[in-house]
């Protein structure tokens, strides 16, 4: 078998790159840019009440949705619809100098989101646009840094060095809520300024020690593939984001026209793009990666598994905010961090899981840890369930860290059995497409988990909000009127922190109630009293198709086979792959 780690370079270089030394600069290097990358996909979540107040704006008010929309999964989507292009161009052009300069792009837009001046719709449109910005330059780290990796360590540790680089990542995401929690009430313009110093360090250092993998063949950029790619991927995820905004009479767009539309659009060019790829002579996307078994095994689990995984924290923070939290004493207006620390052992169980189960599947292979976590990971789902709705946190920070340890253990192992499957020189290509359905999968969990929470909530919530405000003296037709706005603009006042019941009234309404009717519906047990029904049926649900989801994920996972590493040696290998000793 040839050496995976020897590159036809320089001896002084070809050393550095193979020496002990450097392999840890690189994944200590990498880890931070992917860790800091994923802390921004979340840290907004938390931060967002504090933001839309710094620039004077009512995100629940109908013409503001979109800004609320875009600042949440904007980035999600950008970087779901580049990482693949540019993990092709970091084959290319070399994998190290695209990596560098998406610290660079990263640290560049963070400095400007810190530094707005802008108020109102314009300063939310500002912030909406370099979010965007922002999310370009995490798709040149988040594509190009399995494949530096890769690349830095031999075949025996990849499954340890990416099990902590991609744990790093899915933890990020869950820092971030903590993160902003705590820097937003601080000054909300500290959530994107910390993001500075970090990778100007991160950036500087990259450029001084990270050595560029000369690439060996000179191919043309496919623009046509890239275009199709682009605009279908992001008019899918367009419609996706959409489809959970309330259209005409109905609770949720689905049916809206506009949704529709990008959809089907979405869908047409893609499948335009994978005609387009197949007549290329140089790919954008190398849909014959997929003749590799392991390969399409992993991908297809990372997508299964995102998309059982993805719409969880977004489910978790409306459980915790809206109706668990106050119960237990904590004023709307603080939940949000609350929600943050209350979800910190799902992250210590990725931190636990993911760098064992990688160092194991070096040893072991994939299959048995990446299918087992999924499998662990549905029976975590199924326990939630069990839980109620007002459940003691004793049972639940347990089945959050066994959700973590089981997700810890699929995420490490699975990404290294998709990065040893590939040859070298489709490495940053191949990593950016498993990352494309890893991101694609998130935002598409967002919205189904949004969709059967909604649907849920949409069954008793009317009638139960009804009736509790009129029981408390709301006049019938301010009660009739709170009761009738979609179920959305309820999950997203929880989800920012407000008191939902005395939003969906209006300042006018509510000031014009009996001090005792004030002080009822300002409490902080009356909303998570009237929730409680309605969301549990949305919350069955969606545990319901997580469970199915993660054991989907499991049984594609168990289809890669034994251990498998690709063998340059073998002309053949790309066609069949070759498997070696478990």
């Amino acid at each position: 078998m040839t050496s995976t780690t020897a590159f036809d370079l320089p001896d002084n270089l070809n050393n550095k790159i193979r020496s002990d030394r450097y392999k840890w600069v690189v994944l200590s290097n990498t880890t931070l840019g992917v860790l800091m990358a994923t802390i921004d996909t979340s840290i907004m979540l938390i931060a967002l009440p504090d933001v839309f107040k710094g620039i004077g704006i009512d995100p629940l008010l109908p013409q503001n949705s979109f800004y609320l929309l875009w600042m949440i999964l904007g980035f999600m989507v950008v970087t779901s619809v580049l990482v693949v292009s540019l993990g092709r161009l970091g084959d290319m052009l070399g994998r190290v100098k695209m990596y560098n300069l998406g610290f660079a792009v990263y640290t560049f837009f963070s400095l400007l989101l810190s530094v707005t001046w802008l108020n109102g719709s314009s300063g939310a449109l500002y912030l909406v646009i370099m979010r965007l910005f922002q999310g370009v330059g995490a798709a040149f780290l988040i594509a190009n840094s399995s494949a530096i990796l890769t690349d830095a360590f031999p075949e025996n540790q990849r499954g340890m060095a990416l099990g902590i680089n991609q744990i790093a990542g899915i933890s990020g995401s869950f820092i971030g809520l903590v993160l902003g929690g705590v820097l937003a009430p601080i000054q909300w313009r500290l959530i994107f300024l910390v993001s500075v110093p970090i990778g100007l360090f991160g950036t500087i250092w990259a450029y001084m020690k990270l050595v560029e993998v000369p690439k060996k063949i000179d191919t043309n950029i496919d623009w046509l593939g890239n275009i199709t790619f682009a605009l279908g991927l992001t008019a899918l995820m367009i419609g996706i984001t959409y489809g959970i905004q309330p259209y005409g009479g109905h609770s949720m767009g689905w049916t809206s026209p506009r949704v529709l539309g990008f959809i089907i659009g979405g869908i047409v060019l893609l499948i335009l793009f994978c005609i387009v790829e197949l007549k290329s002579s140089d790919p954008m996307f190398r849909l014959k990666l997929f003749r590799i078994r392991a390969f399409t095994a992993g991908s297809l689990s990372s997508l299964l598994a995102s998309v059982g995984r993805g719409g969880l924290m977004f489910m978790l923070i409306i459980w915790l905010q809206g109706i668990w939290l106050p119960l237990h004493g904590y004023n709307f207006a603080d939940t949000p961090l609350w929600a943050g620390i209350a979800m910190l052992p799902l992250t210590a169980g990725f931190l636990v899981a993911g760098p064992i189960s990688g160092i194991l599947s070096d040893k072991f292979g994939s299959r048995q840890f990446a299918s087992g976590g999924m499998l662990v990971a549905a029976i975590s789902f199924g326990l939630l369930e069990l839980l109620p709705v007002n459940f003691s946190y004793l049972e639940f920070g347990p089945l959050l860290f066994l959700n973590g340890l089981a997700m810890g253990a699929f995420a490490a192992p699975n990404r290294a059995g998709v990065m040893n499957s590939l040859p070298k020189q489709h490495r940053g290509v191949g990593s950016g497409m498993n990352s494309t359905f890893q991101n694609s999968g998130q935002v598409l969990s967002i919205g189904i988990f949004f969709t059967l929470l909604i649907i849920g909530l949409s069954s008793t919530l009317s009638s139960s909000l009804f009736h509790g405000l009129v029981g408390v003296g709301v006049p019938a037709a301010a009660a009739k009127k709170a009761s009738g706005l979609p179920p959305v603009s309820t999950l997203f006042a929880s989800f920012l922190g407000y008191n939902p019941v005395q939003h969906l009234l209006g300042p006018k309404v509510f000031s014009s109630l009996t001090p005792s009717a004030k002080q009822i519906i300002a409490g902080r047990r009356f909303f998570p009293n009237l929730i409680s029904g309605a969301f549990k049926n949305g919350l069955h649900a969606a545990c319901d198709f997580a469970v199915i989801a993660c054991l989907l994920a499991s049984g594609t996972s168990w289809l890669r086979g034994g251990k498998f590493i690709y063998d340059e040696s073998k002309p053949t290998a790309l066609a069949e792959g070759t498997l070696v000793d478990t």
